[in-house]
């Protein structure tokens, strides 16, 4: 579970800072504070990001957009303070100036996450307000255990407006970013076929 972790003699960290740790172990940083990423996803994880991945990286073939997946660093806000760098399991960037050979400086246009049991609540609500306040235009956030997908578009409003929604696996979720890309959710929940599907609990 990511777990802030404190310390008195520095209260804030940068993405300096950030890059001197070599404990092996991975971190984010948000507005300074650290948080100490989950250990190795479980399967159902790794199988729903691998074949979302593939879908966004067929599509993006040849085309200026970029697909990239964890491990990969994203500083949300590196002309201000640069204390927020995200790893989210899967990133669309289509401005090549914002990538400087080992990471995204500024917001990715799309972003999705992955959840799991240590990090639904982290990913739905501190990685939502961050993401929206940073501009991301497009976030999924993919639930494994419930097999579904919501669907957050940014407008004047932020991300809460009537163009995000709920999808389940019966569904082709279509961008809003990427004109012509859709996701086919039965193909990337198929390793999840045998599991009862249960909604989503806030």
């Amino acid at each position: 579970m990511a777990l802030p972790m404190k310390n008195e003699e520095k209260p804030a960290y940068n993405y300096a800072d950030y890059l001197k740790w070599d404990d092996g172990k991975r971190w984010e940083l948000i507005d300074g504070v650290a948080y100490m990423m989950s250990p190795a996803p479980a399967q159902a994880h790794q199988e729903v990001s691998g074949g979302l991945y593939r879908q966004f990286a067929d599509f993006l073939d040849g085309k200026p957009c970029k697909v990239f997946h964890a491990p990969f660093d994203v500083r949300l806000n590196a002309n201000d303070g640069d204390d927020t760098v995200v790893q989210p399991d899967l990133l669309v960037v289509c401005d090549k100036s914002k990538l400087d050979g080992k990471s995204c400086v500024g917001a990715p246009d799309l972003v999705a996450e992955i959840l799991s049991p240590s990090t639904a609540r982290h990913d739905r609500l501190t990685k939502f307000l961050k993401y929206q306040e940073a501009g991301v235009r497009e976030y999924w956030i993919v639930d494994p255990d419930t097999k579904t997908v919501q669907l957050h578009i940014l407008d004047e409003g932020g991300y809460m407006n009537p163009k995000s929604g709920i999808y389940s696996d019966e569904d082709v979720v279509s961008s809003h970013v990427l004109e012509g890309f859709s996701a086919d959710m039965k193909k990337i929940f198929s390793a999840r076929a045998d599991e009862p599907t249960r909604m989503p609990t806030s």
